[in-house]
């Protein structure tokens, strides 16, 4: 018989959001050709028999090679942050094209192409991170960045140096209307966290643990009640970045019951760790600083209730790479104040082994028998869709040939040492975790097999989007913005 593939993974189980069953896969070129049993011989064999052949993983939140607002650069470039992604079997990432109070945005995203063409591994798009948002950036950036196929807007509603006051983020949302972008909010109340800081810190508490507290938890469900307002006025669709709280799921929960085009996600350090992480010696718990903070283990467990109810839809791993030292998070010296220290965990490559230990291997109640089938949703389908990231995100005929092999027998201990990252240390070390992924494929090229690196810098694609479906208005027009009721007001 003729070979008909390029490569043929025999006889694995492939989980989809749908269902799981056992098939071959065959590829061809950079696609999957090809799901069933007894497929034509390939070229390339491999035999995934009692493995698990999923969707390369799809990270829609990181930060990589980005200044922050206080000036500082993160750890990662994206060579090591993208090694470090598909060691751990993510084949995508959207990153941030960080703008920052007067700079321009078409500079700013061309600068971070630049740095994507010349680094990245794996496949790439971008967030537009919106602080500067002037007259051009709205009248003309954003509408030609969108068109260029940057259709995703990032905005902070706290933070003194990049955020975004209400008046100013509904210009962006009926920005983001109007050219067919999703914009993605990190929603806290920016005087609740601001007034509680100094108080701390005027009283003389400190010490990394107080940082928790700095964040009170109200601060989250305002800010996501306010925005969704603001979204349900202009009927624009919002997509809530790392909900932390019960309180800020049930609010996501409340507008989606209503029929309000609201997503969000979570992210691992909300679903493992909690504010008590944070209580370690010396400065030692800066290591668990990241805004919003860890919270409760009753919040952890309201954010997988949540996750199964598809209140939230995606798991991100929020990726902010800073060194433990004067480069990252001692910057301000080794007896910084928890204001000063910088706010970040790395993640990229240990957010799919906790998941698949998680979901797969000890199976959470909450998703009862469908732990796979929830696992290639959250980490790979949902965000493909959500971010209209074509042909990513599913084993099917015709998408990207963009594979993880998981070998669900491994047991892992993670440790500092085994991280790809540029951060020097992981978060989670000391956890051990049952799944873990042996070769991973980009469009059909195998760039991680074994423990061993198989992509070179630059390999990586830039994925040009549009908005999709999930940036479309849904067409509820608010009574000020439907001129059946405003007196024929054209707002839109």
């Amino acid at each position: 018989m003729s070979e008909s593939y390029d490569l043929v993974i025999r006889g694995g189980t492939i989980g989809a959001p749908e269902g799981r069953f056992i098939a071959d896969v065959g590829l061809r070129g950079e696609s999957i050709a090809a799901i069933g049993l007894g497929l034509a011989k390939g070229r390339r064999e491999i035999d995934a028999t009692g493995k698990f052949v999923l969707a390369g993983g799809i990270d829609s939140h990181t930060h990589v090679e980005q200044v922050s607002a206080g000036g500082l650069l993160n750890a990662d470039t994206f060579e090591s942050a993208t090694t470090s992604a598909a060691f751990g079997g993510t084949t995508t990432l959207v990153s941030f094209a960080a703008q920052h109070r007067g700079l321009d945005l078409r500079k700013v995203v061309e600068d971070y192409t630049v740095l994507g063409a010349k680094g990245a591994l794996i496949d790439y798009a971008f967030h537009m991170i919106i602080a500067n948002p002037d007259a051009k950036t709205i009248r003309e950036d954003i509408p030609a960045l969108v068109k260029e196929g940057h259709s995703s807007l990032k905005v902070f509603m706290t933070y003194d140096l990049i955020k975004v006051d209400d008046e100013p983020l509904l210009d962006l949302l009926l920005a983001a209307r109007q050219n067919g972008a999703l914009i993605c909010v990190h929603a806290e109340n920016h005087g609740m966290i601001s007034w509680m800081g100094k108080k701390l810190v005027e009283k003389g508490y400190t010490h990394p643990k107080f940082h928790a507290i700095s964040h009170p938890r109200s601060s989250e469900a305002e800010a996501i009640s306010r925005l969704i307002a603001m979204c349900a006025l202009i009927d624009q669709p919002v997509m809530v970045f790392h909900v932390s709280t019960a309180e800020g799921a049930a609010v996501v929960r409340q507008a989606r019951g209503e029929g309000l085009k609201v997503f969000a996600e979570t992210c691992p350090q909300y679903l493992f760790f909690t504010r008590h992480d944070l209580d370690k010696p010396g400065m030692e718990g800066a290591k668990w600083m990241c805004s919003p903070p860890p919270r409760e283990a009753s919040d952890q467990a309201a954010l997988w209730r949540a996750l199964a109810l598809g209140d939230l839809q995606t798991v991100s791993s929020d990726h902010a790479p800073y060194r433990f030292d004067e480069s990252g998070k001692l910057s301000a010296g080794p007896s910084a104040n928890f204001k000063q220290i910088a706010n970040g965990l790395p993640g990229l490559e240990t957010r799919l082994p906790l998941l698949f230990d998680a979901l797969v291997s000890k199976g959470r109640p909450e998703f009862g028998e469908r732990g796979l089938e929830a696992f290639a949703a959250l980490t790979a389908a949902n965000p493909a869709s959500i971010y209209n990231l074509a042909k990513k995100g599913r084993i099917a005929p015709g998408f990207d040939a963009d594979i993880a092999i998981w070998n669900p027998d491994t047991e892992v201990t993670i440790t500092d040492a085994m991280m790809h990252d540029r951060t020097g240390f992981t978060p989670f070390e000391g956890y051990t975790v049952k799944g873990w992924p042996e070769r991973v494929f980009l469009r059909s090229r195998e760039i991680m097999a074994d423990g061993a690196l198989h992509a070179a810098p630059g390999s990586g694609k830039l994925i040009r989007r549009p908005g999709g479906w999930a940036a479309a208005p849904s067409g509820r027009l608010s009574p000020e913005f439907n001129p059946a009721t405003n007196f024929g007001a054209s707002l839109t």
